[in-house]
């Protein structure tokens, strides 16, 4: 079924308790996926300015974290974490930009895990 985008305008009114319609599972499962990807995307930026004094570049800075983790020569805990943010990051790409998702509801519990899994990553690093 086609994901009708507006009804993101519900969650938000649901979000910021406005008398609505509840939203519809799917947005907000396209929501958990998007909320999933940012809080460990966030967390591994954080990471490498604040734990590394890396200067992190306003344009491609998605793809600049991944590969810094991704593309760790010695630690394959760091590559862990950026071989799971690529593939979050896809999810939320899914999520944000494709009318129609098979699988949704798996989708969203593997970002919740892959994001659980990315932030403790960076706890142990």
């Amino acid at each position: 079924m086609t994901f009708n985008w507006s009804e993101y305008l519900d969650l938000a009114r649901e979000l910021t308790g406005k008398d609505t319609t509840p939203a519809s599972q799917s947005a907000k499962l396209r929501s958990a996926i998007s909320r999933s990807y940012y809080a460990a995307f966030i967390q591994a930026r954080n990471f490498l300015r604040d734990r590394e004094s890396l200067r992190i570049p306003r344009e491609n800075s998605h793809q600049f974290v991944i590969s810094q983790f991704k593309n760790s020569p010695d630690d394959e805990r760091r590559r862990k974490v950026g071989e799971r943010l690529q593939i979050l990051r896809g999810h939320r790409r899914q999520a944000d930009y494709e009318d129609k998702i098979a699988g949704l509801v798996g989708k969203s519990e593997e970002a919740l895990g892959l994001a659980r899994r990315i932030i403790s990553g960076l706890s142990n690093l």
